[in-house]
């Protein structure tokens, strides 16, 4: 397929993304896609970090509505990155990708903590790294997490999944038909129109590193390694405008 256009990629799923067609916890069969999608992408030499939400279990800012702290609810919602991240390494060693899943909250006994260094050592050595449990703290969204890992890696762009949405539209378009989608739009646009891709905490760390982010299907197979290939795909954030 040639040489792929970004090197080292950080790739943010949300919790969602491992629900397949469930309402509630992980499809195996739907990981293991999206390991194949991961094994793709790994395949023409670009370097794969990963970031996980939680949302298919929980999400702390929900769960904190229902009379539990805020702080603890968060950390509540670590805990689920941490389960979908083991998850998605035993998906991605069963297709043949050696993977190491760090975790800003320390338990090792099943995962390295996040070290950096380590994490990049891992990463020019041909394995996959999910970065579990977000930043480690609470009030911070997984997609900050997503930006703040992708910045200390030195990742080139953000890929970012999403369920069923082919990138950014001004309106949801599993609501209006007649939305209209973006092939790029620039940070400061997406903010001042609310267009909900991602937090303000994020966006501000992401433009100001200059890392362009691409928005695409998760269930768009091949969307993955298209993206990472500089095939027009999804849409793209980047800096200006």
């Amino acid at each position: 397929m040639g040489t792929p256009k970004y090197h080292r990629v950080l790739l943010k799923l949300s919790g969602e993304a491992l629900l397949g067609d469930q309402k509630f916890g992980i499809s195996p069969s739907y990981v293991r896609y999206l390991a194949e999608e991961i094994r793709k992408v790994r395949e023409v030499g670009a370097q794969v970090a990963v970031v996980i939400g939680g949302g298919n279990f929980m999400r702390g800012a929900a769960v904190a509505e229902h009379g539990i702290d805020r702080a603890t609810a968060d950390y509540m919602g670590m805990l689920a990155m941490v389960i979908n991240a083991l998850a998605l390494r035993s998906q991605l060693e069963a297709v043949g990708v050696e993977t190491r899943v760090q975790t800003a909250l320390a338990m090792n006994e099943v995962a390295e903590p996040y070290i950096r260094l380590r994490a990049i050592s891992h990463l020019e050595k041909g394995r996959v790294v999910i970065f579990a449990a977000g930043t480690g703290n609470p009030f911070f969204t997984s997609d900050t997490a997503a930006a703040l890992r992708a910045a200390e890696v030195g990742a080139e762009v953000i890929l970012m999944g999403k369920n069923a949405v082919d990138g950014v539209y001004d309106s949801d378009p599993k609501l209006n038909k007649n939305a209209k989608k973006y092939d790029q739009i620039g940070y400061r646009e997406m903010l001042e129109k609310r267009l909900g891709v991602m937090d303000a905490t994020a966006a501000a760390l992401a433009e100001e590193r200059a890392l362009p982010i691409i928005v695409f299907d998760n269930a768009q197979a091949d969307a993955m390694v298209r993206a990472v290939m500089g095939e027009s795909v999804g849409t793209l954030v980047h800096v200006g405008g």
